[in-house]
């Protein structure tokens, strides 16, 4: 099999080691078969998708819609970077799933708005999936509305008129779309667990996705909704995309 490729724009070990290791349980797949590139710390540089049997993108500090003067030379070379795969990606319609940071990344490169006007807290949120997303081999076997974590500042306001919606939230109104039929994104995070939210929830107190202050209130809340859906859309994509 050729292997699946994970792109990450985190910088911090902790949470570095616990994505990796999420994709690789949720996609069912060994550690030879997923491998990994730090975009934070070094650039991406040419890439055959011929490689691959599909990529996938992490979330992390990144936000797109940041003013330009704000981001720092990792993230202007990391979009930059993303921004040519995408031109591929999307003209051989090749297997992508974005998370979370892939909102922002795919959403603004086929020409939607992607600002902050629908942030969600860190901790659960409840997903609605769509007719279409009913439709689509991503969401098989996932009921029609399910939980899963999140926590984001900017997401996709406005859907690229050529993209399919696959799944909503009542905060925020695209949580999942796909452009052509192999490409994807979501805004919720179809690899975190329980443990990996609270990772992550203490990786990024400081960030200013919420009080740090409120970090062991939310890391109790995460707790208190069962998450067991989301992980499905990776192993689906895994063993649909497999080559």
């Amino acid at each position: 099999m050729k292997p699946f490729l994970l792109l990450s724009i985190r910088a911090e070990p902790a949470a570095v080691g616990e994505e990796y290791d999420a994709f690789c349980r949720f996609l069912g797949v060994a550690p030879s078969d997923l491998h990994a590139r730090q975009l934070a710390a070094e650039p991406l540089g040419e890439l055959s998708l011929d490689d691959w049997s599909g990529i996938l993108l992490g979330g992390g500090a990144f936000t797109v819609s940041d003013p330009e003067e704000t981001k720092t030379d990792a993230q202007r070379r990391t979009e930059d970077d993303l921004a040519v795969l995408l031109d591929q990606v999307v003209a051989a319609d090749f297997p992508f799933l974005g998370a979370c940071y892939g909102i922002g990344t795919l959403g603004t490169h086929q020409g939607g708005l992607v600002d902050t006007a629908y942030p969600e807290p860190v901790g659960p949120l409840w997903i609605t999936v769509t007719d279409q997303g009913a439709k689509d081999p991503l969401f098989a076997g996932v009921p029609p509305r399910f939980a899963a974590y999140g926590g984001h500042k900017e997401a996709l306001s406005q859907l690229p008129g050529h993209a399919t919606l696959l799944a909503t939230s009542e905060a925020c109104p695209v949580q999942a779309f796909r452009v052509g039929e192999n490409v994807y994104a979501t805004q919720f995070h179809p690899e975190l667990d329980l443990p990996g939210v609270r990772t992550r929830i203490d990786v990024y107190s400081t960030y200013g996705y919420f009080d740090p202050s409120k970090a062991e209130t939310l890391k109790d809340q995460a707790g208190q909704v069962a998450v067991d859906h989301p992980m499905a859309l990776l192993a689906n994509f895994a063993r649909r995309y497999a080559r």
